[in-house]
């Protein structure tokens, strides 16, 4: 017999399965199609509002511990968000669950670009610029060797890859929802955001230990930090550590890897429509949330946003990224991620020396300037 739950959990799932793109909905049901678009709005924050709530309440509580304990606030999310799995599972909450892990988090990553302009990036010089360019593509080019290599899915080594390439837990996000869709896609996600959290927090201890004692500059150091270490947070916590000058280049050179994340996934989402058939995969040619991306870089560098409004989008843009993290560790079990083995880990593992590597190199041998001194 059919029950209440059932009802609402199918009418949800219905509503939300092509909820894939920024510009709205897709497969309302009929009723809702009919509607006034006020009442269709209404509906849809009335079935958004209690998933939605729950996500943003774990975020809160996460990002509080985080400033309590020093530890990463995306750690939190996963976790904390995990625990309420039995959420996804009743039919109120799926659909701001399912809003919360996709539109909130296209969101995020567009917001993103209002923290770059393209003088920062040019101010680095061209060996920075052409070593990290280098680092990004090699680590998401040696992630999918190596995924194939321990009998891994290649989706997996282009996330894993992208993950440690260029910026942790929000380019796992990012190309997560440009990647075609299995049966362990979300699973994959979550299991490469715990791991690259973790390994970015492990880097960002014992990094600025191992550029002290090779006697690296300032300049060195930061090139190498912030060529290195995954998350942008952390990044930041290992430059200043050691000087404010080392903070400054570790930045800079991250967000030049966080710029890199709108032709990746760009290039992704492209080969990923053509390996699906050209249109099968619906929605726009080119996911919007890489236009808002774009735009945001395009504006910031041309001067047409204020400080504040930079500073704001920053603040807005992890609030979307932690708020989108607690709704997919929401929709995946510890048993899901017990079950996948030691291999995923390895291989992140094998990326985060490649691109560590990579760096090294450049710093110590190419870089001008460069070696211990």
């Amino acid at each position: 017999m059919s029950t209440d739950l059932d009802t609402d959990t199918a009418t949800a799932q219905a509503l939300f399965q092509s909820y894939d793109g920024m510009e709205g909905l897709g497969g309302p049901p009929s009723a809702v199609r009919q509607a006034s678009a006020a009442d269709r709005a209404q509906d849809i924050l009335r079935r958004v509002y209690p998933g939605f709530a729950v996500a943003a309440t774990i975020a809160l509580a996460a990002t509080w511990l985080s400033q309590q304990y020093a530890a990463p606030v995306m750690l939190f999310a996963l976790l904390i968000g995990m625990a309420f799995h039995f959420l996804h599972e009743e039919g109120r909450c799926i659909p701001g669950i399912e809003a919360s892990s996709k539109t909130i988090l296209r969101i995020g990553v567009a917001l993103l670009g209002a923290r770059i302009t393209v003088s920062q990036i040019l101010s680095l010089g061209a060996m920075p610029i052409l070593t990290v360019i280098v680092a990004v593509t090699t680590t998401i080019g040696f992630g999918v060797a190596a995924a194939r290599v321990l009998g891994l899915k290649s989706r997996f080594g282009v996330l894993s890859g992208g993950a440690v390439g260029i910026c942790g837990a929000s380019a796992a996000l990012a190309i997560a929802s440009v990647l075609p869709k299995d049966p362990e896609a979300e699973r994959d996600t979550i299991l490469t955001v715990v791991t690259v959290t973790g390994l970015s927090t492990v880097a960002m201890i014992l990094y600025p230990l191992f550029v002290t004692a090779l006697g690296f500059t300032h300049i060195q150091s930061g090139v190498f930090l912030g060529g290195t270490i995954h998350d942008v947070a952390q990044v930041v916590g290992a430059g200043f550590s050691i000087s404010p000058q080392t903070g400054d280049v570790a930045t800079y050179v991250k967000l030049l890897r966080v710029s890199l994340l709108l032709p990746v996934v760009f290039a992704i989402a492209l080969a990923a429509r053509r390996g699906a058939g050209g249109g099968a995969t619906g929605g726009p040619p080119v996911p919007l949330f890489l236009v808002g991306f774009a735009v945001l870089v395009a504006a910031n560098s041309l001067g047409f946003l204020a400080k504040p409004v930079v500073d704001g989008a920053s603040v807005l843009s992890r609030w979307c990224l932690v708020t989108a993290i607690a709704a997919l560790g929401m929709k995946t079990s510890f048993k899901a991620l017990a079950a996948v083995g030691w291999k995923p880990v390895a291989l992140m593992i094998a990326e985060t020396l490649w691109i560590a590597g990579l760096v090294f190199v450049a710093v110590y041998g190419l870089h001008p300037g460069a070696g211990p001194g």
